[in-house]
């Protein structure tokens, strides 16, 4: 477990199951086999080591009679679910009006496919285990709820060309990824450009940047790395990244171009 807000809310859960389990008079291996799921994951998620899917919990809620008060907790084991990082990040998204981000190594989370997402975790090193990846992956489709938000946030993002010929997952997931950046780059609140590798001048080599401008007015960026992540939300900081990330932009295709471009790349990826 990553944090120990999420592992006090497992521990919570998996203890409210256990008590219902037993006062009903029934064995892991009796439930699990009730609620269509292993006596090994009834016992992992009484001890809070795994998350429990909102079917686990409905189900064990009718089937120990706990009248809806496993149900009740679905909301706070979905939080769970996501590392704190990214509880995090989601936070800050939400309270974003403007939101820029130039990417180089891959396509920006918030505008990945989940094939994509899966593929990127799954070749992490050294390796996740399947839990971790699909909590890693559930809490970065949640976050893409931004979309959806209103009123909604100006969100720009700039693309190095490399991360979109990179086939991650292989062809299918490439050319998939392609088609989902061409339908959020028509939504009148998204811009999306690239960044043509054959550029001479170049202000983002000091690697990628986001930057989020808050209700309150106060910018902040954000800083992922190998190991850490960082708030940044110091003006001395964050203001030679808004001018870098300016240029950045202005040194990329526009934003119809990008479009005609990642077209053309669809028709390329066979």
């Amino acid at each position: 477990m990553e944090d120990e807000e999420a592992e006090a809310v497992l521990k919570t859960v998996g203890r409210q199951i256990k008590m219902w389990r037993e006062s009903a008079g029934m064995r892991q291996a009796e439930l699990g086999a009730a609620i269509g799921y292993g006596e090994e994951m009834v016992s992992s998620v009484e001890r809070g080591r795994r998350t429990p899917k909102p079917d686990f919990l409905d189900k064990s809620d009718e089937v120990l009679g706990a009248d809806g008060k496993l149900s009740a907790m679905k909301e706070d084991v979905e939080k769970a679910r996501y590392p704190k990082n990214v509880r995090d990040l989601a936070k800050l998204e939400d309270e974003a009006v403007e939101l820029g981000a130039y990417a180089n190594h891959y396509v920006h989370g918030l505008l990945q496919t989940e094939a994509y997402t899966r593929a990127l975790y799954a070749m992490r090193r050294p390796a996740y285990t399947e839990d971790e990846i699909e909590r890693l992956v559930s809490g970065r489709m949640a976050r893409q709820v931004i979309y959806e938000r209103v009123p909604r946030p100006t969100l720009t993002f700039v693309q190095e060309e490399v991360t979109l010929r990179r086939p991650i997952g292989g062809k299918l997931t490439l050319r998939q990824q392609h088609e989902r950046l061409l339908e959020l780059g028509k939504l009148r609140h998204v811009e999306i450009q690239v960044m043509p590798t054959d550029r001479d001048d170049h202000a983002g080599m000091g690697g990628p940047i986001r930057l989020l401008k808050l209700r309150n007015g106060k910018t902040v960026a954000h800083e992922e790395g190998q190991t850490s992540n960082r708030l940044i939300n110091d003006p001395k900081e964050v203001q030679p990244l808004e001018g870098r990330y300016g240029i950045i932009r202005s040194q990329a295709l526009t934003p119809r171009e990008s479009l005609a471009f990642i077209e053309k790349l669809i028709g390329e990826v066979t």
